[in-house]
């Protein structure tokens, strides 16, 4: 069965109305992507805490956005700003992105891993943005793996999809089909895609 794994990078003050499509879906979602300030932000946002904690007890698997910079950011910086998500928001895992796609860094990689679930007494659940088809090694350290990210008219994934990838298309129409067991498809346009829903979800304004 296919699953949503939705980045929604809206504040919820400005659209409360998406965000309760968002929470009427929970059956059908394999995640949200709880992004305030391209990451946690300096200190906590109680609209996104709210947000978060509906989401929570709708079922929904709440993931916090953090940018690897491909594997340049200090593993440190990562780590903290981790903390502060699963402090303020309660967040299930992660989701990181820019995540390189090289076995060279590998190495950084299962480093976080082990150092994240060191930070948290429960599992965390850890998605890797990749935005194309990384090394195999990867698929041993994430527990999905965004294996495409772009415009519809780009969407020609290489390759039969493994049942843990995800691909995260824009500019979709609204009869478009996905090839991967988790995805998302919106409508939404550069420079801002992720401001949208996936057409099944998105409120009629």
């Amino acid at each position: 069965m296919s699953k949503l794994l939705v980045p929604y990078y809206e504040h919820p003050a400005e659209r409360p109305d998406a965000w309760d499509a968002l929470i009427a879906a929970a059956p059908s979602l394999y995640g949200v992507v709880l992004n305030p300030a391209d990451g946690p932000g300096s200190s906590p946002d109680d609209a996104f805490a709210a947000v978060a904690g509906r989401l929570r007890s709708a079922g929904v698997r709440v993931l916090g956005y953090v940018d690897t910079a491909y594997g340049r950011r200090p593993p440190q910086d990562v780590v903290r700003e981790a903390a502060r998500h699963h402090d303020w928001y309660g967040v299930h895992g992660l989701f990181l992105d820019q995540a390189a796609t090289s076995a060279r860094q590998l190495p950084y990689y299962a480093d976080l891993r082990t150092a994240l679930a060191a930070t948290h007494d429960t599992y965390v659940t850890l998605v890797l943005n990749h935005g194309a088809v990384p090394h195999a090694g990867y698929a041993r350290i994430a527990d999905l793996l965004v294996t495409f990210e772009g415009p519809w008219s780009a969407y020609r994934p290489a390759g039969p999809p493994g049942p843990d990838t995800c691909h995260l298309v824009y500019e979709a129409p609204p009869d478009a089909v996905a090839q991967a067991p988790v995805h998302c498809l919106v409508p939404g346009r550069l420079p801002h895609p992720w401001g949208t829903l996936p057409h099944q979800l998105e409120p009629v304004r």
